[in-house]
């Protein structure tokens, strides 16, 4: 489990939606296992505890910073993700093994955005996504091979399994009963499982 585990440490709003569904089926697609703070559903422990156990049981941590920076005058920068990335860093410094080796990326929008906040960490795995999610996926396909020892799946091919995925996704929920606008509200942790569902099934047309 800790060795094919993937913190995903990154905004749940709508607009990174898109990100964040294709760095998860990436994940999945190579092998891996995302893990995600809502996944955790047992309502006993705060949302820091939960992060807390998925980072202890996670090899790998992906953090996107592109929410550092406040959209509007007067409006806060989200600091969650920078927090929990310290969280990550302190765990991988100070931990026993096998904590010790976890891996870290970490995504921003724009290129060099880190260092107007996070200085620290110049020198690290950091990658830009210009906020496509195709970016995005290629990034993290680009690491996870590196670091993980990830297959060598081109990224062309991963993009074109995800839209099969997709596709399927969607014609699977319809048949249900359930009409787009349902399917549009879903929660992003329902589409990583039925993702997982995907892969086990043989990843069927």
């Amino acid at each position: 489990m800790f060795e094919r585990s993937v913190f995903i440490n990154c905004p749940f709003d709508d607009d990174y939606a898109p990100i964040l569904q294709a760095v998860a089926f990436c994940v999945t697609y190579l092998g891996f296992r995302p893990r995600l703070a809502p996944q955790n559903g047992d309502n006993a422990l705060n949302r820091l505890s939960r992060i807390e156990d998925i980072i202890r049981t996670s090899q790998y941590g992906i953090h996107d910073l592109s929410r550092n920076k406040a959209k509007a005058k007067g409006a806060f920068a989200r600091m969650n993700m920078p927090f929990e990335l310290g969280i990550d860093y302190g765990c991988k410094t100070f931990g026993p093994a096998p904590l010790s080796s976890k891996c870290i990326l970490v995504l921003e929008e724009r290129r060099y955005d880190y260092q107007k906040c996070l200085s620290d960490i110049a020198g690290w795995d950091i990658e830009a996504h210009s906020g496509d999610f195709q970016t995005a996926l290629r990034k993290v396909r680009g690491w996870l091979i590196r670091q993980a020892g990830a297959p060598q799946r081109g990224a062309t091919l991963i993009e074109s399994r995800y839209v099969v995925f997709q596709e399927w996704y969607w014609a699977r929920e319809l048949s249900s009963g359930a009409s787009e606008d349902d399917i549009r509200q879903y929660p992003t942790v329902d589409v990583i499982d039925a993702m997982q569902q995907w892969m086990e099934l043989g990843q069927p047309d």
